[in-house]
């Protein structure tokens, strides 16, 4: 049997706001496994939709860069937030944002970390040294690029330290011909949107099917015992509600939420003067995912 410890408690208790006994009971039942304690709780109707994960924070930036119709996201990670907060830093985060810019449509971290750094050597050169010079471990963690042949790049920096460096950077492609000004006006509203209110995806298709699959399990189980024709009732309305809440167009606009974002995007053609379609996204923030060593019990 696994050693339930209070971190992992703790761990559950952040990610579900479930009771710290219903936590624990969860963690026995599924021999320590967090997920799995996640999906037990909502199952007893102990928590709320579960992609909260990624809570733990770490420290560092993200950033974001957009030159014409093409735009870009990094996050680069420190140790603390005094380092984050530090002019070297910072500089050294603008300096790989504008490497990222410079690498076009469909940028990677790796590709990132062995492009030319401006002043000489490589991104990943340009690390090192920050790391010997201000004393921390320093990590380019991930990057991506959004390009529109026609339109522009919605972007926004929530919690900005510095302009266009913070805690939430997110980038969006609208593809229109229409009017740029209204364009990307919109464009920040759905950024802004984005930031707020954390999609998975663009639509249900764009989902990933695992998640799909788990979601559907979790509600077959809490309705066990029904009519097989009700159980699937209950599961297909039940997926629904959960695409209003994980998908972007599906979701009530945080400036206007009597409309979903589609519904908003569909009236905002009248001032662009053009068709506009929502292409992709790309939402980080600081330190989601990164598991920091357990605390002991």
């Amino acid at each position: 049997m696994a050693n339930i410890t209070a971190a992992l408690v703790k761990e559950l208790r952040e990610k579900t706001g479930a009771g710290m006994m219903d936590c624990k009971n969860a963690l026995s039942e599924t021999n320590g496994d967090i997920e799995a304690g996640v999906d037990w709780l909502r199952k007893k109707g102990l928590a709320k939709a579960a992609k909260k994960s990624g809570r733990i924070a770490a420290d560092g930036l993200v950033a974001v860069a957009v030159e014409a119709n093409f735009g870009v996201v990094v996050e680069v990670n420190s140790e603390t937030d005094f380092v984050a907060r530090n002019d070297d830093f910072q500089a050294l985060v603008r300096g790989i944002t504008a490497v990222a810019l410079d690498k076009g449509a469909g940028v990677e971290a790796e590709a990132v970390k062995g492009a030319h750094y401006p002043g000489g050597g490589t991104v990943s050169d340009a690390i090192a040294n920050a790391i010997a010079t201000i004393g921390e471990n320093i990590t380019l963690r991930r990057a991506h690029g959004l390009h529109v042949a026609h339109g522009v790049i919605g972007h926004y920096v929530h919690g900005a330290v510095v302009d266009g460096q913070g805690r939430i950077g997110v980038i969006v492609a609208l593809e229109s011909t229409g009017n740029a000004d209204a364009l990307t006006a919109l464009g920040r509203q759905i950024a802004m949107h984005i930031a707020a209110a954390s999609p998975l995806a663009l639509n249900a298709e764009g989902l990933d099917p695992a998640v799909v699959a788990r979601e559907k399990a979790v509600l077959a189980d809490k309705n066990a015992g029904k009519p097989p024709h009700v159980l699937e009732k209950i599961v297909e309305s039940g997926l629904k509600t959960y695409y209003k809440e994980v998908c972007l167009l599906d979701q009530a606009f945080v400036h206007d939420n009597a409309k979903t974002v589609a519904q908003a995007v569909k009236e905002a053609e009248k001032t662009v003067g053009a068709p506009i379609a929502v292409k992709a996204f790309v939402r980080y923030a600081l330190g989601e995912g990164i598991e920091k060593p357990a605390e002991e019990a």
